[in-house]
Parts: C-alpha cells; structure tokens; sequence
C-alpha cells in the first residue's frame, strides 16, 4: 500500500447559509481544495453526507459534486457512515489511492442542516440510532448522551461543573477560527447557567448544527518528492475504522467506547505511535460527554478521570493535550456529514503551522477521531509534518 500525503484543503464557514445549495457549498470546499493542492482535477471523488436525502431531497452527490465542480468524468460516489460520514470518506479515497486504484482523489463533507424546522432535523438526525429499540421509545441523540452522561457522573462521582472547561476550551478556541460558527468566549458561570436540553445535558454541553463543507485532496506520498513546495509534506500515518453496537444498551459497558479504542488502537499500530507522542486531538465533542469518554478510550486518561485532565487545563493550547483546536464541533459546529473533514482540515492546518492564536506549539503529529452515532462506527486518523 502507498503511503498518502494531503496536499490540499478547503472549507466554508459554519453557518446558516441560505444563499447556498447543497451543491454550492460542496462545490466552494471543492474549488478552494484544488487551488489549495495546485490541481485542476482528481482521478476521484467519494462525498461524505448523512441527510441530503432527508433534509434536502437530493441523493446521488457523487454525481452532483463531480458535475458541478467540472469534474464530471472522475469516478465520484456518496459515503454514509452517520456523524463519522466525513471521515468515512477520507478513509474509502485513501484505499483508493493506496491501493493504486486511482493516482488522486477528493474527499469531500457536505451538509446542509438549517432550513428545516428544528423537529425535522431531530428526526433526521434520529435515523443513525437504533429505528426499532431507541428511538421508537423517544430517544433522541441528546436523550441517549444524557442517560450516558448521568451513568457516568453517577459511576465516577463528578458533578456537571466538572465538564465546564470542554466548553470553554472550544469556545475560547473558536474565537479565532474564521471557519467557526460560534465565535465567542463563554464563562463557567455561563456554562453553569445555561438552558437544560436533556438533564444533566444543557445547551452548552450540545455543539450546534450548521451547513457546511470541507474537503482534502490525496495523493501517493512518493510523487511529491520533487515537488519543489517550501510547505511542509503532510501525510496520513494511521487510517482505521471500528463498529460497535447500534445502540448504546446493547453495549457490556456503555462508559467504554470500544470502537474508538480500537480504532486508535489500531491507527497507533500502523503509526509505530503511543498516545504519548499525539501531539493534539481533535475530537468529536458533540456532547461533552463525548469528549470524555473519548479521551479515555483513546488513552489519554485513566477511565473516569477525563474531567480532571480538563479541570488541571492539559486540554487548553499549552497543555499536555490540545483538544478541540479549532473550536471543535462544540463551537466550529456540527453540520454532521462534513464534521470529520473539518477535523481533518484543522489537523492540516496545525501541522502546517496556520493558526495564529490558536497554533499548538512544536506540532508534529495530530490525531483526529470522528465518531457516527453514539459510538457505533468511529473513524481515526494521524497525521503527520514531514
């Protein structure tokens, strides 16, 4: 298998972007992306998307992208794998390219989440649990992450204040992320205070939905070695994906997220890497919830001691373990097809050293994790500046 190199990025800003179709915005990703990579065509093209169906009566994007970007003739496809469809898709064009199926592709997430009524997107966002045995019962996705995040303060003895600096990390890092969608600094007071969604779970626990995309453009490493660009080579050291129970009360234990374990564990492997030498994460933190049991499966922390790895300020910028540098999806936002794209984007993007305020210092290896469901399948990536 060859080894793959980014040389390319591009994303839109998070937000409610009214004045863009669904084919507009994955088109912009797409165009900055070949300006970025200094190309005007990919061999291919696989589309990370969730609720295009759902939400904007549009499927085959494979197609729709590839159209309108005037790369009609490359091989294009849609990827689904729920919130982790971003990262799916990265990880179905690196074996294309690896394998030598095709010499360059595209990875592209896509979503356009707001202009449908807050019940719609709900339901929608309802189809990546359990149809017969969750959300036939009501349960929606902040639902289960709060009888999880119960489970977990109950089991650990953490009070809900404990999580506040997930929040607050995002936030304060997103205020200097053109790209993000919550640009501003929030309080522990305001954390503590703010509106309850799903007890203990309250709005500032919750990332935001949003439209949205991001996209990157791959190649075999070793065509790049006389390439002549003074930016560093970015490649991609470690790819892997795990599955785990659909819903969250089949699990042994639902405090244990054994898919992402095992996908980093994995990813590890084929990087000759220990958590030790990841120099920051970025995590799926649609809940904060998820940021803890994330950090503790990836090993990171010992099990129930994330919180306290994040009250001691080691998830901050100068910490042991920047999380979230970007602002995460807690603050960059969550259009949910595209999020692993951005993640992937952001780790670019700090390898290169591109991020003013926000650059983790000395970064060498990055590690992004993005996770479909409630932990059904979970997708890791390192990155690596050569």
């Amino acid at each position: 298998m060859r080894k793959i190199a980014i040389i390319g990025i591009g994303q839109v800003p998070v937000d409610e972007h009214w004045h863009l179709s669904l084919r507009e915005l994955a088109g912009e990703a797409v165009f900055h992306t070949l300006q970025d990579a200094g190309r005007d065509s990919a061999d291919a093209i696989f589309v990370g998307n969730m609720l295009s169906g759902m939400l904007s009566r549009q499927e085959h994007l494979g197609s729709l992208v590839a159209d309108w970007t005037g790369l009609k003739h490359a091989e294009a496809f849609k990827v689904e794998a729920a919130c982790g469809s971003g990262a799916a898709a990265l990880r179905v064009a690196l074996m294309a390219v690896a394998s030598g199926e095709v010499d360059s592709a595209l990875a592209v997430g896509v979503e356009k989440m707001t202009e449908r009524t807050g019940p719609e997107v709900t339901a929608a966002l309802a189809t990546a649990a359990d149809a017969d045995y969750e959300v036939a019962y009501g349960l929606s996705f902040v639902a289960i992450n709060a009888l999880v995040m119960q489970r977990y303060m109950h089991h650990y003895g953490w009070e809900h204040a404990a999580f506040a600096p997930f929040s607050i990390n995002a936030h304060v890092n997103a205020v200097h992320n053109p790209y993000a969608r919550l640009r501003e600094s929030i309080t522990e007071k305001e954390y503590q205070r703010a509106r309850m969604v799903a007890d203990p779970i309250n709005l500032l626990d919750a990332s935001p939905i949003g439209d949205g995309a991001a996209a990157v453009f791959i190649v075999p490493a070793d065509s790049l070695k006389h390439n002549g660009k003074a930016r560093p080579l970015i490649t991609i050291e470690g790819s892997a994906a795990a599955t785990d129970t659909l819903a969250v009360h089949d699990r042994r234990d639902p405090l244990w997220l054994s898919a992402a374990h095992r996908s980093a564990s994995l990813a590890y492997q084929q990087a000759g890497l220990t958590p030790r030498e990841i120099d920051f994460f970025e995590l799926h933190d649609a809940f904060s919830i998820m940021s803890a049991l994330s950090l503790e499966a990836c090993g990171f922390a010992e099990r129930g001691q994330a919180p306290r790895l994040a009250q001691d300020g080691e998830i901050f910028i100068h910490g042991k373990l920047p999380i979230s540098t970007r602002g995460g999806l807690k603050a960059r936002g969550h259009p949910v097809g595209a999020t692993g794209l951005y993640q992937i984007v952001e780790v670019v993007q700090q390898l290169r050293g591109e991020c003013g305020p926000t650059q983790v210092r000395d970064a060498r290896i990055g590690m992004a994790q993005n996770i479909g469901g409630s932990g059904a399948t979970i997708i890791t990536h390192i990155l690596k500046r050569n």
